[in-house]
């Protein structure tokens, strides 16, 4: 297949891809700005600016998870047209192989991956982390009750004593927290005093509190601007603890987790993050190989309903088996690596030899 030939499919397949990504990420900010402006409309710092961005920063991590199917549609759409159009017919009349006309898409969806682990990755960790602070002190001063079940929890020991943390935030990568709440217990395990602040911050040997509210035995004692609490947790054991991988770009992972490494941790979210992205272009690779199967057959009056569906449900299920075996992963139930890979490599093989099956028998 020569050059021109080539860089046409090629072509076809990116404006296809850029489309479907633009139509998607703005009907994913439309139901996002929706859905955030009904939640926070009822607090007093509410403004229609603010939800626009925060909706504006959501948005790039939410376009992560949905980039396989964006691969899988693209590349359906792109084979679909060729075929109504006779192109993929007279590309066959003239010798050219499947194997051939596919491998454009196979090159674009390769570099849409590369693009979406390079360049939006680091953007969509930003903005998450940015919108959860925006989000935060949108919301701050509201209720500072911490939920047992839905908060975060950090169990620290120095000295004599004991302090359980909470928190109803985590901002900064881990360290920093919103609405927080510091329960000193001693040696027999019982409370001793609480405190409640606004913020608490992370430093050498201390966490420093905002706005701190002190209890002992249930009654109020003082209101503090600011109160100090020791500490011997290192920033990368309570980033391990509490911070989200979703919240730390590509390119920090793997200091991340060599950090994380050093101080004894298993660091098996981060590493699971790490080759989920590393993988995720022979991801996309696998979705049009998905695709292909459905999508190539010559229908005189269009592609058959049910074939499409078809693909449409295995690119599904390798999604949600994906999602699935991440989750071992991150439990460490599986090792990171083979949790990533094995459902790509299987994907893969899956679609070559269904396609070897119907090209040369």
């Amino acid at each position: 297949m020569g050059w021109t030939l080539g860089r046409y499919f090629f072509s076809r397949y990116a404006v296809i891809t850029m489309w479907f990504f633009l139509g998607i990420y703005a009907l994913v900010f439309l139901i996002d700005f929706t859905e955030f402006s009904s939640r926070v409309s009822g607090l007093p710092n509410f403004t229609f600016l603010t939800a626009l961005s925060v909706s504006a920063l959501r948005v790039p991590m939410i376009m992560m998870q949905t980039v396989p199917f964006v691969a899988l549609f693209a590349a359906m759409a792109t084979l679909i047209s060729l075929n109504r159009k006779y192109e993929l017919v007279i590309a066959r009349a003239a010798g050219i192989s499947a194997w051939q006309f596919l491998l454009p898409a196979c090159i674009g969806a390769l570099l849409f991956g590369v693009l979406t682990v390079g360049v939006l990755n680091p953007f969509a960790a930003y903005g998450l982390s940015r919108s959860e602070f925006i989000e935060t002190n949108l919301r701050s001063g509201a209720s500072n009750e911490v939920s047992a079940f839905a908060a975060p929890w950090i169990h620290q020991k120095t000295g004599d004593s004991d302090t359980i943390i909470g928190a109803r935030a985590i901002l900064n990568k881990g360290l920093e927290l919103s609405d927080a709440v510091f329960f000193e217990l001693d040696k027999n395990g019982e409370i001793i005093e609480r405190k409640d602040a606004q913020r608490a911050f992370l430093r050498d040997g201390y966490w420093e509190l905002q706005n701190v509210k002190r209890f002992r035995e249930g009654v109020r004692l003082e209101t503090l601007e600011t109160d100090r609490v020791p500490t011997n947790l290192k920033p990368e054991f309570v980033q391990e603890r509490l911070a989200r991988p979703e919240t730390i770009p590509f390119y920090e992972l793997p200091g991340k987790i060599k950090v994380a490494h050093s101080f004894g941790l298993s660091a098996n979210a981060f590493a699971m993050q790490f080759h989920s992205l590393m993988a995720m272009p022979l991801l996309l690779v696998a979705m049009t190989l998905i695709a292909a199967t459905v999508s190539m057959r010559f229908a005189r009056m269009g592609q058959s309903s049910t074939m499409i569906l078809g693909g449409v449900v295995a690119g599904f299920l390798l999604y949600v088996v994906s999602v699935l075996v991440k989750a071992f992963g991150n439990a460490g139930f599986v090792p990171p690596f083979v949790a990533a890979w094995l459902p790509v490599i299987v994907a893969m093989f899956f679609g070559v030899t269904f396609l070897l099956y119907r090209e040369d028998g």
